[in-house]
């Protein structure tokens, strides 16, 4: 990579690949975007859209807090400059998130939590349950305890790949859905393009976004295949009606079940139900089990959903990479980028990988910003010496 506008070739059409497209496309760069299916109906799809660095923070996950902090700084001017672009709204809500525990254990488990939080300097709330209720007063009278992340947001992300996808298109991006990638051609260690059935398109750059497919595309040497793994996510969508709709986001870790549930309440009316973390390959089969510990933990929460009606039922695959932190940045194939791993953070995550990513490439020099999650973290880990 020269830091010249060539033309990129973006493998994987979901939200981190169309984010990355659009900003380059933007930059005057020629920019192609190969989407095996339709474009942003995968991960992106089946997300619910929470931005929450501090309410999903884990205490030995302090580069990946630092990043999301970045990028949910970055959201209000993504969002105002999406929704010019591409002239649509991405339902973008700062009502911030509760953690609510039900009962005594839930409460220890908080609490614990909350300390965690305390000694990353995050701002958070302790809570008690009738406090907690004085916010929602739909909570359940079991509510033991809770804490309130404000600085949480959360976005429609259903409407953001819509956004993204008309805006790619208005800066002279050009999307090709139902396209799989059969191959990188690489020749003298340079990826010089990829595949299509017997066609191969050329590019100066290429950024492999594929999410959980990453791994399966043919043509890396096997030292630079990323190790990205799907994660399965079963989710459902309820009707909110006038007098159960909660504002914020609800989240309510259950100790006795083992389980992290959440709420999310959209501007349309519906209230998403998550989710499952199941390691099953590539099956997207819902089953019943899944669906009625997302329902136990969510009414446990918040009674009132007991008669809402059901709207939707589907399963995601989120792109989990070893450690569960995103792949970004070159490798040591000259013009191949890596923008992918993100696990539960894709929709966080995207506009600092767009920004850092589109950057790279406009530039040829990386920032700081993305400096600790190269792909030869994990070689470095398999070698020994990490």
């Amino acid at each position: 990579m020269r830091g010249s506008k060539e033309s990129v070739a973006i493998i994987g059409g979901g939200i981190i690949g169309l984010g990355i497209g659009w900003q380059l496309a933007k930059s005057g760069c020629s920019v192609t975007i190969f989407e095996r299916d339709r474009a942003g109906r995968a991960a992106s799809w089946a997300a619910a859209g929470m931005l929450a660095p501090i309410s999903e923070v884990h205490f030995e996950e302090r580069e990946l807090l630092e990043l999301g902090s970045i990028s949910l700084r970055l959201y209000p001017e993504w969002v105002r400059e999406l929704e010019v672009d591409s002239q649509m709204c991405v339902g973008y809500r700062r009502e911030g998130t509760l953690i609510v525990g039900v009962d005594r254990d839930d409460a220890g488990l908080l609490r614990h939590f909350y300390d965690s939080q305390r000694l990353l300097g995050l701002k958070a709330e302790w809570l008690t349950g009738a406090e907690a209720r004085n916010i929602e007063p739909l909570l359940s009278p079991q509510i033991s305890g809770a804490i309130s992340c404000a600085d949480d947001h959360q976005v429609d992300n259903r409407l953001m790949v819509s956004a993204l996808i008309a805006a790619f298109r208005k800066a002279g991006g050009t999307l090709c859905e139902n396209t799989p990638i059969t191959k990188i051609e690489m020749q003298k260690g340079r990826a010089r393009g990829v595949r299509i059935k017997d066609r191969l398109h050329k590019a100066g750059v290429i950024v492999l976004a594929a999410g959980c497919w990453s791994s399966d595309i043919e043509g890396l040497p096997d030292s630079i295949v990323p190790p990205v793994r799907p994660v399965k996510g079963q989710m459902l969508a309820l009707q909110m009606e006038s007098e159960i709709a909660p504002q914020k986001v609800i989240r309510t870790p259950r100790a006795k079940y083992n389980t992290n549930a959440y709420l999310v309440p959209k501007a349309n009316g519906r209230l998403i139900l998550g989710a499952t973390s199941e390691e099953m390959g590539f099956d997207t089969q819902l089953t019943a089990g899944g669906l009625f510990e997302l329902l136990r933990s969510a009414w446990e929460a918040l009674p009132g959903i007991y008669d809402l009606p059901i709207l939707e039922t589907w399963a995601g695959l989120r792109p989990g990479s070893r450690d569960n932190a995103p792949i970004l940045g070159r490798t040591c194939v000259e013009n191949l980028i890596m923008a992918t791993g993100h696990y539960r953070n894709g929709i966080l995550l995207t506009p600092v990988t767009a920004r850092e990513i589109s950057s790279l490439i406009l530039t040829g020099v990386p920032t700081e910003v993305i400096a600790p999650f190269p792909l030869s973290r994990f070689q470095a880990s398999d070698n020994g010496s990490a």
